[in-house]
């Protein structure tokens, strides 16, 4: 559920809730395994069980980045020796709708 949303959102999205965001089941693996957490890759790839990084960067962090579900804590330097990432509020409202928590 939506609380005081932007008023620049039109009727439809306030309607909207977060069973509606379309995520590929690819991704929804990475956003379950990040939760509410702030994650290094090599973190989220042992969560998951995966092992190639070239891999888990271009089928999973890279597109969830890009459709804006997953964010950096450092956007402005991505190669931070502390680079993590967390769900952005996107990412967040599809887990709270997975979970049950709408």
């Amino acid at each position: 559920m939506l609380v005081n949303p932007p008023e620049e959102w039109n009727e439809q999205d306030k309607h909207k809730t977060s069973n509606n965001i379309d995520v590929p089941n690819s991704l929804k693996t990475l956003l379950l395994a990040i939760a509410t957490r702030e994650l290094s890759v090599r973190e989220m790839m042992e969560n998951m069980g995966l092992k190639a990084q070239a891999n888990f960067l271009a089928t999973y962090l890279t597109p969830a980045i890009n459709k804006g579900l997953v964010r950096m804590c450092y956007p402005d330097n991505p190669r931070h020796p502390r680079q993590k990432y967390l769900l952005s509020a996107k990412g967040l409202a599809w887990l709270n709708g997975a979970s049950g928590g709408n």
